[in-house]
């Protein structure tokens, strides 16, 4: 790319392509056009243009600039060229094609694209060009730069300006970032938008991408597994290759936040600690990551009596393997998550969550708050077990450890553990007297009590 002979095989194509084009527009063929929009960050308002979809423009007149004189020398130098797929993927091709002829004819499909960008003409500007040329340069001659992939969280605040978790992560706001993607700027000022940037210096584009991927999917969970915010990904994520610049990149995520989940400066190194011990030991393809899955998916509902399916699938599957018709499932999760003088409260309230269960399905619940409660405590008990066993504090065989503290002994002293051993051990008071008996006329406030988790802290 360095010879003179090279600048001018692609410089004659530019040239040859901007008559073609320009000709087009001469037959009366228009540039399509379509209405943008830019936020400034500022509270001020969003101010609307039309913006030449000039792209497209081109790439549907791709066989006509295959035909030009000048396009043979282009595309033999590209072809012998390496390193396109980092130009590729930094111009937003989401997969560059494994024949080098083929990633050459889209090589120069995107050159042009850069040269016209946004022009309702094809009239050529020498500094377009020189800067386009340039940019097709420094990607096929670099051979290790920065991949950067950039995300969003919702439900999620931190109070530093920044916190690294770990080499190349960090959680940040978007005023800290020099030159954020447009579409992150907060409408407000005073509250600028939480972003996570990963950044990989692997040569390999894919899988820098894709770890990129992986370690943000990673960090969801664990920030879901650590409070209890139902903190969410922007199904839209922004990647960049060195200092070019942001192009979209799809997540497999979604769903609304609920809540907020706010790391003080003195919780930042116990977040550290659990995002390395999750990114460790999260389960893959068994029982508990299945579990795991159906616990995230029941985040990712639109409400939580979507989700109530899907908390109660992943404590059956953890506590009632016998199925549904043993009834065991609200014991042995009372077992688990109450100290002895609540488990009654807790059974009861299970029950009533399965019962809650069947009306949804049936489409006769009515929509109450204190239903929506009721559904998103049985998510966080499911997460309380997902955390304690994924951090090694509880044996993943839930259900023979929920049976033994509900099997009465004759003889205290041969007890391994009292029935109270689990609240006892974690420092949680059983002295709490339990809550009255409900009748007909208080079973509301069964409903709005805020459950209790008896759970090992990090």
């Amino acid at each position: 790319m360095q010879s003179h002979q090279s600048q001018q095989a692609l410089t004659d194509f530019i040239e040859q392509a901007a008559l073609y084009l320009q000709g087009q527009l001469g037959d009366g063929v228009e540039v399509p056009f379509e209405l943008a929009a830019s936020a400034s960050g500022h509270r001020r308002p969003a101010l609307y243009s039309y913006r030449p979809l000039t792209g497209r423009f081109i790439k549907e007149r791709a066989a006509a600039l295959r035909a030009l004189e000048a396009h043979g020398a282009a595309l033999r130098l590209l072809t012998h060229e390496g390193a396109l797929e980092r130009y590729l993927l930094s111009r937003g091709a989401s997969r560059v094609p494994a024949s080098a002829t083929k990633a050459a004819e889209i090589a120069l499909l995107a050159l042009l694209v850069d040269v016209f960008a946004e022009q309702s003409d094809f009239e050529l500007r020498p500094e377009r060009v020189e800067l386009a040329l340039s940019s097709l340069e420094g990607s096929v001659s670099t051979r290790v730069g920065q991949t950067s992939v950039l995300g969003t969280l919702h439900g999620l605040a931190i109070t530093s300006t920044e916190l690294q978790l770990a080499s190349g992560l960090s959680l940040l706001y978007s005023d800290v970032l020099a030159d954020p993607p447009e579409q992150t700027l907060s409408a407000s000022e005073e509250q600028p938008s939480l972003l996570v940037l990963f950044t990989s210096d692997d040569p390999d584009v894919h899988g820098a991408l894709r770890e990129g991927r992986e370690v943000l999917a990673d960090l969801l969970t664990a920030l879901r597994l650590f409070g209890d915010g139902r903190v969410t990904l922007g199904p839209l994520a922004w990647t960049r290759l060195g200092s070019g610049s942001w192009r979209p990149l799809a997540l497999r995520a979604g769903g609304r936040p609920h809540g907020m989940l706010v790391i003080a400066t003195d919780q930042e190194d116990e977040l550290r600690a659990f995002c390395s011990l999750v990114s460790r030991r999260a389960p893959h393809e068994n029982e508990l990551a299945w579990v795991l899955e159906r616990y995230q998916m029941g985040c990712e509902r639109r409400n939580e009596y979507q989700a109530l399916s899907d908390y109660l699938l992943g404590l059956r599957t953890l506590l009632e393997p016998e199925g549904p018709s043993s009834g065991m499932l609200a014991p042995r999760l009372a077992a688990l998550c109450a100290t002895p003088d609540r488990r009654s409260w807790l059974t009861e309230r299970v029950t009533r969550a399965i019962a809650l269960e069947r009306a949804v399905i049936a489409g006769s619940a009515a929509r109450s708050a204190a239903g929506e409660d009721l559904a998103r405590a049985l998510g966080d008990y499911l997460r309380a077990l997902l955390r304690d066993v994924i951090c090694g504090h509880l044996d993943s065989d839930l259900r023979a450890l929920a049976d033994e503290l509900l099997t009465p002994r004759s003889a205290p002293e041969q007890q391994p553990l009292e029935q109270a051993t689990i609240a006892q051990a974690l420092g949680i008071s059983d002295q709490t007297p339990p809550p009255p008996t409900a009748t007909a006329d208080d079973q509301e406030p069964l409903w709005q009590e805020d459950p209790q988790i008896v759970t090992i802290g990090l």
